[in-house]
């Protein structure tokens, strides 16, 4: 539910990432993954804590 909200969301609340970030299986990090990069895609200007987010999920290269 809380990865829906972050998806219909335009910008959604950084607690409810924190919270999903917690509560994430590693099997779930890619499905969670998508959802932020497609934000940032459609996204003009993304946001840097968005950009971080998704770095500290990927891990080092």
């Amino acid at each position: 539910m809380l990865l829906e909200k972050v998806a219909e969301d335009l910008y959604p609340s950084g607690m409810m990432m924190d919270l999903i970030e917690e509560l994430l299986q590693p099997d779930e990090v890619a499905a969670y993954v998508a959802v932020l990069m497609e934000k940032m895609q459609d996204d003009a200007y993304p946001s840097v804590g968005m950009m971080r987010r998704v770095t500290a999920l990927l891990g080092p290269a």
